[in-house]
């Protein structure tokens, strides 16, 4: 089936702002996301702002996963060096599998605008019970270019070659019972 005959599939989306400063109202990067969720057809299902705290954020994103109105977990914030950015970690305890991939082309991406300053991002992708995770720099200009050069492709079903859409209904299939 060529890309131009495939239709547009809305995914489920939810929001995670990691900030030990930021309320609603100071959500540059959170705004930045679901201005550009919107605009691709999807639906926004839910957008929280938690404190950089592990377990806080494990236990959200956990939750987000059991449900099952929510295709697809992107969270900003919180994947930097210092001593109070726990997010990936937090993923981590989340994920069943990592997309390493994510990681690779968002630095990438990110060194043809900042340079050498994209190592200090650990921005990370992964999968737990059939949904997708990201995690995204807290800055407005990274949630833009995770989304612009990325996810908005890779959660397009009609992107081609291939892209997480058309693979959603499998990754769960390993929690499902064989007959």
């Amino acid at each position: 089936m060529a890309a131009a005959d495939r239709p547009f599939i809305p995914v489920r989306i939810a929001v995670l702002t990691v900030s030990d400063s930021r309320g609603l109202s100071e959500d540059r990067s959170g705004r930045t996301l679901v201005e550009r969720i919107e605009k691709a057809g999807h639906v926004l299902v839910a957008r929280q702002i938690l404190p950089d705290e592990r377990d806080l954020i494990r236990d959200q994103l956990s939750a987000w996963v059991a449900d099952k109105g929510i295709d697809v977990v992107i969270s900003t914030g919180g994947t930097g060096l210092t001593g109070r950015d726990v997010t990936v970690e937090a993923h981590r305890d989340v994920y069943e599998k990592e997309i390493d991939a994510f990681s690779t082309v968002f630095t990438i991406i990110s060194m043809q605008k900042i340079g050498t300053s994209a190592v200090q991002s650990r921005a990370t992708g992964g999968v737990a019970g059939g949904t997708y995770l990201f995690a995204l720099p807290g800055s407005p200009g990274a949630c833009r270019d995770a989304w612009d050069e990325i996810l908005v492709k890779q959660l397009d079903y009609r992107h081609m070659p291939c892209n997480f859409v058309e693979i959603m209904p499998r990754l769960d299939e390993h929690l499902q019972r064989k007959t």
